[in-house]
């Protein structure tokens, strides 16, 4: 499933890809982009960047136009050379921006709006994020001040829960949000009045290093795309690739206890732990 590491690399490479080209041609399926489209052309239009922020990734054109996708849990981006096959079908394409050299095809993507610069600062949901996890100016001292000040004004929220709150921190998903709780031995259910500065600097420091960790393979200048499947264990084996996250009933790697799960939230997103090593 699509997490703020899966964008940050998604971002990567199309602005490797696609950073200062000419759009030669625009598709969609979308009738809200078409529209657009018909009035204000892309092709012609350079672009200008392509970038993450949590889950969302931008595209900036010239010209004032930013298209802004999110993933949910299905969507993706994928890179063709022209000609290229595509490894999904046509029915689930829902973007394509194409230049000389590349075509980037946007699948199952749930969320995709046009945006000028002003009404992206007036959108709901993009500029209210919290501090990105992956970028360059984030720290985690600043992380534990966000922590802190939501837990302040939640002190009754679950922590877990928190840590899936983009607006507390942007670019944790659900696995990263088990794992992180793992790594610095607090239990997920855990009320943020509860969580100790001590704590939240650990759940902090483990979320911002196992997120840079996942995205290390893009640091050349190649173009990459997949990087293979997300570790925090740093063990070689795929199959011993994550400490808890869907190992339901399974030993514990660290202790051997039994790893659990439960639904937690009004989402009810699962959440998986250890009850020996987070109490």
């Amino acid at each position: 499933m699509p997490e703020g590491d899966t964008i940050y690399r998604a971002a990567r490479a199309m602005q490797r890809a696609l950073g200062g080209k000419i759009v030669t041609g625009f598709e969609t399926g979308l009738a809200l982009l078409a529209r657009v489209n018909d009035d204000a052309a892309l092709a012609g239009r350079m672009v200008e960047r392509v970038e993450s922020r949590g889950k969302w990734l931008l595209i900036y054109f010239s010209g004032d136009l930013i298209l802004v996708t999110h993933m949910l849990m299905s969507g993706s981006w994928h890179l063709y050379r022209p000609g290229e096959r595509w490894q999904m079908g046509r029915s689930r394409m829902r973007v394509v921006i194409r230049t000389a050299e590349w075509e980037a095809v946007a699948f199952n993507v749930p969320i995709a709006e046009f945006h000028t610069a002003r009404s992206l600062e007036r959108s709901s949901q993009v500029p209210k994020l919290g501090p990105d996890i992956l970028s360059a100016e984030f720290t985690v001292e600043g992380g534990v001040e966000r922590l802190a000040a939501y837990g302040a004004e939640h002190p009754d929220a679950e922590i877990a829960v928190v840590l899936l709150n983009q607006r507390v921190l942007a670019g944790l998903g659900n696995v990263y949000k088990s794992e992180v709780a793992f790594a610095a031995g607090v239990n997920p259910f855990r009320a943020m009045r509860t969580i100790t500065p001590g704590e939240m600097e650990k759940m902090v420091d483990f979320a911002q290093r196992y997120m840079r960790e996942n995205v290390v393979d893009g640091a050349g200048d190649g173009i990459v795309t997949y990087s293979g499947n997300r570790r925090t264990t740093h063990a070689m084996d795929r199959e011993e690739r994550l400490w808890v996250y869907r190992r339901q009933g399974e030993e514990c790697r660290r202790c051997g206890a039994t790893v659990m799960m439960r639904k937690q939230g009004v989402q009810a997103r699962s959440t998986y732990w250890c009850p020996e090593c987070q109490p």
